[in-house]
């Protein structure tokens, strides 16, 4: 009897072994060692923000932050004036005080290609459908320039020439807050494509507007409440100039299955276009921002036994 026992235990326990073995073998060839459940995701891309909103930095007469409030102003006035006569770059018999100084032509704005970083979560089915929730953070340079001159009529420089060339630029932090679902299609056990759709909040804080004139950077931010700067107006907390938006994106992306018995999670590829309401003071509006990107989706927090 005993013998028989161990005879039936050894049996049992390879047939429990055997119908291990074909129990992953049926996983893989169903594709259950897709990413299934919960994954933690994290990308980095490059951002290419539409110019529509970088004009806000441009200092024109119209915008919130101007050049002029600071160019014709008591307080920055003189020492603008004291650097163009030191540098050479204007006769102070010919110009005599910085009210005569004016912006000639404003030029065009643009923001430079920039990064975006973000991190968030995201839940797959078997199916390949899945829903998404990302964080995203990125930081904008807006850069231009203007042309500087005087009423005088005869040039600016001590060599006759018309105007001098100042640069003018601003910098800002977008966040943006995107929920959609995801839709994975599987060439291979190694290769998928995907396609995201969602909605996109955003939040944008201005945090410098700046010239520069003669070598010296001056902060044309609006902190005296729409006065000109002088000894008798004073400075306030600076207001952001930004603010919450919202709008849409779609995603197209190349994914590489990471090997293994269990997919442990992706590398995804891809590209999204976001178009969004950007909330700025006196350049609100929509535009489409452009990203690509490289994404790791580390899938080991399924709620099920893959």
């Amino acid at each position: 009897m005993r013998r028989v026992a161990v005879i039936l235990m050894v049996l049992l326990l390879g047939e429990g072994v055997l119908a291990e073995d074909w129990d992953v073998h049926r996983r893989q060839q169903e594709g259950w060692n897709r990413p299934v459940g919960l994954s933690a995701t994290i990308n980095v891309g490059m951002l290419v923000a539409n110019k529509k909103q970088a004009g806000f930095y441009s200092g024109i007469p119209e915008n919130s932050n101007t050049i002029l409030r600071v160019l014709h102003s008591e307080g920055y006035g003189v020492p603008i004036w004291n650097s163009l006569v030191n540098g050479g770059y204007i006769n102070p018999s010919a110009i005599g005080s910085y009210s005569q100084l004016k912006v000639d032509e404003y030029g065009e704005m643009h923001y430079k290609l920039t990064y975006q970083i973000g991190m968030g979560i995201r839940y797959d089915w078997e199916s390949g459908w899945g829903f998404l929730l990302r964080f995203d953070y990125s930081k904008l340079t807006a850069v231009g320039a203007f042309n500087l001159s005087s009423t005088n009529g005869t040039g600016i420089l001590q060599n006759n020439n018309q105007y001098i060339r100042c640069s003018v630029g601003g910098v800002e932090n977008r966040i943006n807050i995107d929920l959609g679902v995801a839709k994975r299609f599987y060439f291979s056990e190694s290769l998928a494509m995907e396609l995201d759709l969602g909605f996109n909040l955003n939040n944008l804080k201005v945090k410098k507007n700046e010239i520069e004139i003669a070598g010296t950077t001056y902060s044309i931010l609006d902190v005296w409440g729409g006065q000109s700067p002088s000894d008798y107006v004073g400075s306030y907390e600076y207001i952001n100039q930004g603010g919450i938006g919202y709008g849409g994106f779609g995603t197209l992306a190349f994914c590489y299955l990471l090997p293994g018995e269990n997919s442990v999670g992706t590398i995804d590829l891809g590209y999204t276009c976001m178009y969004s309401h950007y909330n700025l003071e006196n350049y609100s509006g929509w535009s489409p921002q452009h990203t690509v990107f490289l994404r790791f989706n580390l899938n080991t927090f399924s709620f099920f036994d893959k």
